[in-house]
């Protein structure tokens, strides 16, 4: 399943919702999932970002369905992005390398 990196930023409603009840957190996760998806990894950040989360969805319409969502709720905003394992770019990078050559031949 493809992977998407999902930067998101608390609002005040969204910082005052995880200071009073932080599972909140493990909630909103849980609903990822029942929406097709699943959250791989995510970590808690300092800077401009408040969370880093790796999303697993099925197509780039699921996932701006669930961005669109998410931030529909006044809590975050968020900056979304596709995400390739290094392996398969590497491996991506590798075959279109030896498929010029062969054209070249």
């Amino acid at each position: 399943m493809p992977l998407y990196l999902m930067l998101s930023k608390l609002t005040d409603r969204g910082r005052a919702t995880v200071k009073e009840h932080p599972e909140r957190i493990d909630q909103v996760n849980d609903e990822v999932t029942e929406r097709g998806c699943r959250v791989v990894a995510q970590y808690a950040l300092l800077g401009e970002y408040d969370f880093a989360t790796l999303i697993e969805a099925p197509d780039n319409w699921n996932m701006h369905r669930l961005a669109i969502d998410l931030g529909a709720r006044g809590t975050i905003t968020t900056h979304t992005m596709p995400a390739l394992r290094t392996q398969d770019f590497i491996k991506f990078m590798l075959e279109q390398r030896d498929e010029e050559k062969s054209s070249r031949s």
